[in-house]
């Protein structure tokens, strides 16, 4: 019912947000209220957002729902992203260092997030933040209440970092710079890494870098701990005793090993894991995901995503030139 909907409304033409919209309406009269926002200032930025067909048409189809895991996988270690990987972890190999000692959060993971995300900075998105958190709040009912709550958070944050609201660029779903943060991840997360008291992660990669660093910290992230580890089943038809599809630990490394998943690991057979089942190159591909997996997979609600951004920044690690 939801595609459906989402594509009904993708079939329209892009128009100006009307302003004067009653649930528009309310929104600028609720952030007067709880914020003190200038009600002309308001309806000048709102009533330059534009609701764009294409956002809703993206929206309802992202690729971690339509890829298959092997297509989803080759999209992303490719030999171009790697060679990139590679240059971005030896210009910024000292700050890399230094974040991983002081938050724990492995390096490769930062690069593989920022290779995923971004091409290194490469694409942060093309769409307007404006258009894309007002197209999905006004205009696309099915997630209407989250993107109304992150068109909040924007104009917040626009205010308080003196970010121009129609100016700013990211992708079909509001996430911003070079990490993607949406606006509330931005707020919460996002910290000053070259000291010069903002946050700026369009410009500064000093600042990225600590604040992708500084989410997964304050989700939790275990310094030390695996991510995921390849497996193969014990005998054939182990699978089945095994329930796949979770995003986080869902059981425990023995209780996986005693329901027929082989897997190596230095974790203790107590700790969290879960099992994931992929469709790869040549049929099923099996892997054993661990707590800091389930941790990754925060940044983006995705099994699939957590693996690539593992995977990638794994590659990106063994190419690596010696430190000088």
């Amino acid at each position: 019912m939801a595609f459906a909907l989402a594509l009904q409304l993708a079939a329209l033409p892009a128009t100006a947000l009307d302003a004067d919209r009653e649930d528009v309406r309310q929104f600028m009269q609720e952030m007067h209220r709880k914020h003190g926002f200038d009600e002309a200032w308001l309806a000048g930025i709102i009533g330059a957002a534009e609701s764009q067909p294409k956002i809703i048409e993206l929206m309802s189809k992202p690729a971690e729902q339509v890829m298959a895991w092997h297509d989803y996988r080759d999209h992303f270690l490719t030999d171009e992203r790697i060679a990139a990987g590679v240059a971005f972890w030896v210009e910024h190999r000292e700050r890399l260092a230094e974040i991983e000692k002081s938050t724990g959060v492995s390096q490769h993971v930062i690069v593989g997030i920022l290779g995923v995300e971004t091409f290194f900075g490469r694409i942060t998105g093309r769409f307007r933040v404006i258009d894309a958190l007002a197209t999905l709040a006004f205009d696309y009912p099915p997630r209407s209440k989250y993107f109304r709550e992150e068109l909040e958070q924007f104009l917040l944050l626009a205010r308080e970092n003196q970010i121009d609201a129609t100016a700013a660029l990211g992708s079909y779903a509001g996430a911003m710079g070079r990490s993607q943060f949406m606006p509330r991840s931005y707020r919460a997360y996002a910290v000053d890494g070259d000291g010069d008291d903002r946050s700026d992660l369009w410009g500064s990669w000093d600042d990225v870098i600590a604040s992708v660093a500084n989410y997964l910290a304050k989700h939790g992230w275990r310094a030390g701990e695996p991510v995921a580890s390849p497996a193969s089943l014990w005998f054939p038809g182990a699978d089945a005793l095994i329930a796949a599809g979770s995003l986080a630990p869902d059981t425990t490394v023995k209780a996986l090993r005693d329901r027929g998943l082989s897997f190596e690991t230095s974790l203790d057979g107590r700790a969290p894991a879960f099992f994931i089942s992929l469709a790869g190159d040549a049929g099923p591909e099996y892997r054993a995901g661990f707590f800091n997996c389930g941790v990754i997979t925060r940044y983006n609600r995705s099994v699939m995503y957590a693996l690539a951004v593992h995977d990638l920044g794994s590659r990106i690690e063994a190419m690596l030139p010696p430190a000088p």
